[in-house]
C-alpha cells in the first residue's frame, strides 16, 4: 500500500515536469523555432516571429511571421492561425506581403541537389488542407492584391483568386490543370482581359506543360469589337495569335519553339490596320541557355517596321543583344536603325543603347551618334523641312529623363513662310509634370503677312507641374500690314511666365512689355515710339486675360485688354479725352495742316485670328476742333466716325453715319456751318457701296448743297446753288476790271466716276435782278485800242440783267463750256437800250483757279468776242 502512493507521486512528478517543459517550450517558441526551422532554409535565409504565440479557437495563433533574407523582408504574414478541424489542416491569415525586391538577396544554389521530385509525388506528400489568406499582396503590383483560398487533396487541388483587378478560378487533376477563368482589369484598358483554358503538366513540376490551348478576349478603345487571343502548343512548339473577329489576316502570330537550351521564335509577325497607314513587320527572337535561368540566359533577336507612305517604302530595324537580362544588373544592347514613312511624315534614325540594371527597374542609356530626324507634314500647313533630335548620352528609365536634351527644327509655312528654331537643355529626372528640365531656345524665320523677319531667344524650364519662361526677347524687323508699317517691334518679359499645370489649381501669369519704333501710315501720317505694357492671367496659354496701357509719345496712355482663347486674340482699346494737338504727326505733312485745337476721345474693339485676319471697330469723336492751313483756317470741328475693319475692307457708320459738322472756314471763299453725312464702305463696290449725303455749306450769302452722292455711281450728283450773292463773290475775287450784284441759283449734276463728264449740262439763272459794272478805265483802254470793239463795249459799260441763263459742262480735263443767254438794259451816255446777249465761252477751269486771275481772263474775252448786239431798242 506504501508503494502506490510512491509511484502515483513519481508518475505526477513526471507528468507536472512535462508540462513544465511544454510550457517553457511555448514560452520561448519565438526562440527556438526559427532556429530550428532554419536548418532547412538556404543559407542567410531566416525566420523571425514577432510577438508571442497563443491557442484561439481551437487552434495556435501567431501575430506575424516574417521571412529575410540577409535582413530583407522576402515575406511577411499576419495574424496566422493553424488548426486542425474535420480531419483536415485549416490555416488563415489577414495578410501576406511578398517583396519581390528581396529575390535577388536569395542565395544561389550550389553543389549537386537530389533526384527532382515528380509532381504526383509532391500531390501525394499533401496533407487535406483548407487555406486562406484574405490579403496577397506582391510588390511592386499592389494594384493587384486579393483574397487567396486553397483547397488541398492529394488527388485534387483547387485555386480561388478574388481581387478588384485579377480573379482567377483554377483546378489541377493529376497532370491536368483547367483554367476556368482569368480576369484582368488594367487603367488603360476599357474592358478586362479575359482567358481560359487547359494545360497538360509535365511529370516533373519543373518543368514546362506538354500541351494546352488558352484562348480569350482584349478590348481596345481604337476597336470596335474584341480582339481574340489565342495560345496553343504540342510537346515543344506552339503558336501565339491575336486576331480580330472580322480579320482574316492576324494581328500578331509568333511561333516558338522550345528546346533544351534554347527558346526561338522565328519569323514571327504582327499587323496593325491603322486608318491610311498599315504598319508591319516581323519578329525574331532567340533565348539561350534559358533553363539556367534569367541571370544567365543570353537573349539576341531582330525586330523590323514595315511602313509606306510619303516618299515609298520604309523599314525600321531593331536589333537586341547579345546580352541578359537580370534582377540585379541587366546588359542587353540594341541597335535602332532605318526610316519610317508614313502617311505625311518621313522619320529617320539610328540610335544605338543599352539596357541595364534590374529588370523591375530597367534603365536605357543612348549611345554616341544616336540621332533621329522627321521630315514632312507636321500639321495641316506646317511642312518640316529638317527636325532633328540629338539624343547621345540620354538616359531613360522609371524615375524619368536624365541629360542633354536638343532639338533643331527647320521648317515652312506657305502662309507665314520658312523657320528655324533650336532648342537646348538638360533634363533631370524629368517626365512630363515630373522632375527638371532647364532649357534656352533661339530662331528666326520670316512672316509672310507682315512683310517681315523675326527673331527669338529666350530661357526657362519645366519644373514638375510648373513651365516657366525666364526670358524672352522675340521681334520683327518692322511690320507692314496693308497701310500700316510699323518699325522694330519687339517683345520682352518684365516678370517671368509661370504656367502652373496642377489639375487642382491651374494658373497662368506673366508680364510683357511689346516697344516698337515709330509707325508710318502709307498716307504720310506718322505715330512716334510706341510702348505697351500687359500683363496675362488665366488658366493656360490657350485661355487667358490681358491688360495693359499703350503709349505713344505723347499720344496716350490708352488702356487696353482682352482675351486670348487659343485661336483668337480678342481686345478693347479707349483713348481718353486729350488734345488734338498731340495727334499732329499722324496728318501727312504733305497736307500742310495744322492742329491748333479741340478735343478726341475714342473707343476701339479689336481681335486676330488665322482664319479671319485682323478685325477692328470702334468710334471716334472729336468735339471743337481747329486747323490751320497756308490758304485757310478751319474751325469749330465736331467729327463722329464709327467704323469697322474687316478684311482690309472700311465700313463707316456701322449704326449710324460718320458724321461732319465745321462752324466756320476761313479763306478767299468765307464758308460756314457745313454738314456732311457718310456711310458705307471703303473701297466700295456695287455690293458695298459708299454714300455721301445731306452735304450743306453757307457761301457767299447763300446755300450750297448735295442731297446725295454714291459711290459708284450711276447717277450724277445734284450739287444745288441757292442765293450766291454775286456781290460778295466778286469781293472775294477782288477783280478791278468789273463788278457785278444780285444773286444767283444753279444745280450742277457732278460726276465723278464718269469717262468723260465732271458737270453734265448744268445750270445757272439769276434770282432777281443783276447789276454788271465794267471799270471806266478798262473800257477806255480797250475802245483806244479797237475803235470797233469799243463801240460795242460802251452798251456793256453798265448793264441792268432782268433774266441770266447759262448752261455749262465741265470735262475731265478741265476744260468748261458755257452757253449763256443775257437780257437787260444798258445805259450810256444818259441812253438805255435793251441788250439781248448771246455768247459761249471755252476755258481750262483747273488753270484758272489755280491762276486766281480771273479778271485778267474776262477783259482778254471781252476784247476778243465783244461785238455789238444783234437787238438794240433805243429808250429816250
Amino acid at each position: 500500500m506504501a508503494v502506490m502512493p510512491r509511484i502515483f507521486r513519481r508518475r505526477l512528478a513526471a507528468i507536472l515536469a512535462l508540462i513544465l517543459l511544454l510550457l517553457g517550450l511555448l514560452l520561448t517558441i519565438t526562440q527556438w523555432l526559427p532556429r530550428l526551422v532554419g536548418i532547412w532554409l538556404p543559407p542567410d535565409t531566416r525566420i523571425a516571429l514577432s510577438g508571442s504565440p497563443r491557442w484561439r479557437d481551437g487552434g495556435l495563433w501567431f501575430p506575424a511571421i516574417r521571412y529575410l533574407a540577409q535582413d530583407c523582408p522576402l515575406a511577411e504574414v499576419n495574424d496566422v492561425s493553424l488548426g486542425w478541424q474535420n480531419s483536415r489542416w485549416k490555416l488563415n491569415a489577414a495578410q501576406l506581403t511578398l517583396n519581390s525586391d528581396c529575390l535577388q538577396k536569395l542565395p544561389a544554389a550550389d553543389g549537386p541537389s537530389a533526384a527532382p521530385k515528380t509532381l504526383a509525388e509532391w500531390q501525394a506528400m499533401l496533407p487535406g488542407a483548407d487555406v486562406h489568406l484574405a490579403k496577397l499582396v506582391v510588390t511592386p503590383w499592389q494594384a493587384y492584391a486579393g483574397a487567396l483560398d486553397l483547397t488541398l487533396e492529394k488527388n485534387q487541388q483547387q485555386l480561388r483568386y478574388q481581387g478588384e483587378n485579377l480573379q482567377l478560378a483554377a483546378t489541377l487533376t493529376g497532370q491536368q490543370l483547367a483554367i476556368n477563368r482569368l480576369t484582368l482589369n488594367h487603367p488603360a484598358l476599357p474592358e478586362p482581359v479575359t482567358l481560359s483554358g487547359h494545360l497538360e503538366l509535365p511529370t516533373f513540376a519543373s518543368g514546362l506543360p506538354v500541351s494546352g490551348e488558352v484562348a480569350g478576349q482584349l478590348a481596345l478603345t481604337a476597336l470596335p469589337h474584341p480582339l481574340q487571343l489565342t495560345l496553343n502548343w504540342q510537346q515543344q512548339q506552339g503558336v501565339l495569335s491575336v486576331a480580330m473577329p472580322d480579320n482574316v489576316r492576324p494581328l500578331l502570330q509568333l511561333p516558338w519553339q522550345i528546346g533544351d537550351d534554347q527558346i526561338r521564335i522565328e519569323q514571327g509577325q504582327y499587323f496593325w490596320p491603322l486608318a491610311g497607314q498599315p504598319l508591319s513587320g516581323f519578329i525574331n527572337l532567340t533565348l539561350d541557355n534559358w533553363q539556367s535561368g534569367l541571370e544567365t540566359s543570353q537573349i539576341s533577336g531582330r525586330i523590323n517596321l514595315l511602313t509606306q507612305g510619303r516618299g515609298g517604302k520604309g523599314n525600321v530595324v531593331l536589333g537586341l543583344g547579345p546580352g541578359h537580362l537580370s534582377l540585379t544588373d541587366s546588359h542587353l544592347p540594341f541597335q535602332l536603325t532605318g526610316e519610317s514613312k508614313l502617311a505625311e511624315l518621313q522619320l529617320y534614325g539610328s540610335i544605338p543603347g543599352l539596357l541595364s540594371g534590374s529588370l523591375l527597374d530597367p534603365q536605357l542609356v543612348l549611345q554616341p551618334k544616336s540621332l533621329l530626324r522627321l521630315r514632312g507634314r507636321l500639321l495641316s500647313t506646317l511642312e518640316v523641312d529638317e527636325a532633328r533630335w540629338p539624343l547621345a548620352g540620354v538616359r531613360i528609365s522609371a524615375q524619368g529623363i536624365d541629360g542633354r536634351l536638343q532639338a533643331i527644327l527647320n521648317a515652312h509655312d506657305p502662309s507665314f513662310g520658312h523657320f528655324r528654331l533650336h532648342l537646348d537643355g538638360r533634363a533631370t529626372d524629368f517626365w512630363p509634370d515630373k522632375g527638371e528640365w532647364n532649357w534656352r531656345y533661339w530662331g528666326g524665320g520670316e512672316m509672310l503677312p507682315l512683310q517681315a523677319r523675326w527673331d527669338v531667344k529666350g530661357t526657362g524650364g519645366w519644373r514638375d507641374t510648373l513651365i516657366h519662361l525666364d526670358t524672352l526677347s522675340t521681334g520683327f524687323n518692322h511690320l507692314a500690314y496693308g497701310s500700316v508699317q510699323v518699325e522694330k517691334p519687339r517683345l520682352k518679359l518684365t516678370a517671368p511666365v509661370n504656367w502652373q499645370r496642377a489639375a487642382q489649381n491651374p494658373s497662368f501669369n506673366g508680364s510683357f512689355r511689346l516697344q516698337a519704333g515709330a509707325t508710318r501710315f502709307s498716307y504720310g501720317g506718322r505715330l512716334a515710339d510706341s510702348t505697351l505694357d500687359f500683363e496675362a492671367k488665366g488658366r493656360d496659354p490657350g485661355n487667358f486675360t490681358w491688360r495693359g496701357s499703350l503709349n505713344a509719345g505723347r499720344v496716350g496712355p490708352v488702356r487696353v485688354n482682352g482675351r486670348w482663347d487659343g485661336e483668337r486674340l480678342r481686345g478693347e482699346a479707349w483713348w481718353p479725352q486729350q488734345s488734338l494737338t498731340v495727334f499732329q504727326t499722324l496728318l501727312s505733312p504733305d497736307l500742310k495742316m495744322q492742329i491748333r485745337g479741340g478735343e478726341l476721345r475714342a473707343q476701339v474693339a479689336f481681335s486676330a485670328a488665322r482664319d479671319q485676319g485682323f478685325q477692328a471697330g470702334g468710334h471716334w469723336i472729336v468735339k471743337a476742333g481747329s486747323l490751320w492751313t497756308p490758304d485757310s483756317e478751319i474751325n469749330g470741328v465736331d467729327f463722329s466716325l464709327p467704323f469697322r475693319l474687316k478684311d482690309q475692307q472700311w465700313q463707316f457708320g456701322q449704326h449710324g453715319p460718320v458724321s461732319l459738322r465745321i462752324a466756320e472756314i476761313k479763306n478767299q471763299f468765307a464758308m460756314q456751318n457745313i454738314r456732311a453725312d457718310l456711310q458705307g464702305a471703303w473701297p466700295w463696290s456695287e455690293q458695298a457701296p459708299l454714300t455721301l449725303q445731306e452735304v450743306s455749306l453757307d457761301l457767299l450769302g447763300g446755300q450750297i448743297s448735295l442731297p446725295a452722292l454714291r459711290m459708284p455711281q450711276h447717277q450724277p450728283a445734284r450739287v444745288s446753288l441757292r442765293n450766291i450773292s454775286l456781290s460778295e463773290l466778286v469781293t472775294a475775287i477782288k477783280p478791278k476790271q468789273f463788278a457785278m450784284s444780285g444773286r444767283i441759283n444753279g444745280e450742277l449734276p457732278l460726276w465723278l466716276n464718269h469717262p468723260r463728264w465732271l458737270i453734265e449740262k448744268g445750270w445757272i439763272a439769276n434770282s432777281g435782278p443783276l447789276t454788271f459794272r465794267l471799270d471806266k478805265d478798262m473800257a477806255d483802254a480797250i475802245t483806244r485800242n479797237n475803235v470797233a470793239t469799243g463801240a460795242a463795249l460802251d452798251w456793256l459799260r453798265y448793264m441792268e440783267i432782268s433774266r441770266s441763263w447759262a448752261t455749262l459742262n465741265l470735262n475731265t480735263v478741265g476744260d468748261l463750256t458755257m452757253e449763256a443767254q443775257v437780257q437787260g438794259v444798258s445805259q450810256f451816255s444818259n441812253r438805255r437800250q435793251t441788250v439781248n446777249l448771246n455768247y459761249r465761252h471755252q476755258e481750262n477751269l483747273f488753270q484758272l483757279w489755280r491762276s486766281l486771275r480771273f479778271g485778267d481772263n474776262l477783259q482778254s474775252w471781252v476784247e476778243q468776242h465783244a461785238a455789238l448786239p444783234s437787238n438794240k431798242d433805243t429808250t429816250p
